[in-house]
């Protein structure tokens, strides 16, 4: 296989073999690159995100969200929040884009094999960390207990809730949903998603924490954790900026003196822990 330089400055063409519409407002991508030797040399690591560009509209970063290893396609899911956003819930299975990546630095799994793990998520915040559960699913004799908690607002906020519940029925893996909002039909908890860490069913002091979604909510959930003894360096966030170039070039995404395109946007909390929640950061 002779793989030509790839430049991460340019897009590489990509096609959609799947597109799946999670809720109104959120649709999920599968991807190939459409020359087959740079498709069958692409790696990532869960946490790692992709530049997705829309021809004569404009570039967004989303995070990768399949398996590192389930080379047949690259899946992305996308929250319609403006134009480009709005151009891409637009194609379908056939059409073409633009794709430079991956970037940035993933989740530590390497470091965290053989531990419990407390994942955290909010939102469709929860992206960044579905290749993180994808990944242990496919490896779940590598890793110990696992405790997954999403919380949205509302209950139709909740997408993927089919895979939840398989996810809930593998061995010593438990999964806790909470919404702000909710009403008939829903049978998990009403609330914050930091109400429930108190539910975990093992001891958290141990574990190995990887949280991400809205920041307000990343906070909150790293207080309730240490303040149930987890210490500070065993919790990792994704963090969520304005990434235009993706290699630290044009500035948006400066966060102090890191950059969240390349020095994340997976950050171990003591690395961030003064600038988070500040007004300015």
């Amino acid at each position: 296989m002779n793989v030509p330089h790839v430049s991460p400055h340019v897009p590489m063409e990509a096609e959609i073999v799947r597109r799946t519409q999670e809720s109104p407002s959120v649709f999920s991508l599968g991807l190939r690159l459409c020359d087959p030797d740079r498709h069958a040399a692409y790696r990532f690591e869960p946490g790692q995100f992709n530049m997705l560009y829309l021809y004569g509209v404009g570039e967004i970063p989303v995070s990768i969200v399949s398996d590192p290893d389930a080379g047949d396609e690259l899946g992305h899911t996308v929250r319609i929040v403006g134009r480009v956003t709005r151009g891409f819930a637009a194609l379908k299975p056939g059409d073409r884009i633009g794709l430079r990546g991956p970037f940035g630095r993933g989740w530590p799994l390497a470091d965290a094999a053989g531990q419990d793990l407390v994942l955290v998520t909010g939102g469709l915040g929860c992206a960044p960390l579905v290749s993180v559960i994808n990944y242990i699913v496919q490896r779940r004799g590598e890793f110990g207990r696992v405790a997954i908690l999403q919380g949205v607002k509302h209950m139709d906020d909740m997408i993927w809730r089919d895979r939840y519940t398989r996810w809930a029925a593998l061995p010593d893996v438990q999964v806790l949903l909470a919404a702000d909002v909710a009403g008939a039909g829903w049978s998990w908890h009403v609330g914050l998603v930091t109400e429930l860490v108190d539910q975990i069913a093992f001891d958290v002091r141990g574990a190995r924490v990887m949280v991400c979604g809205p920041e307000p909510m990343m906070l909150a959930s790293v207080r309730k954790l240490t303040a149930s003894g987890v210490a500070d360096e065993r919790i990792w966030m994704s963090l969520e900026r304005n990434m235009q170039c993706a290699v630290g070039h044009c500035g948006h995404c400066q966060y102090g003196a890191p950059f969240v395109c390349k020095d994340g946007p997976v950050f171990n909390y003591p690395q961030i822990r003064e600038r988070l929640g500040v007004k300015g950061y």
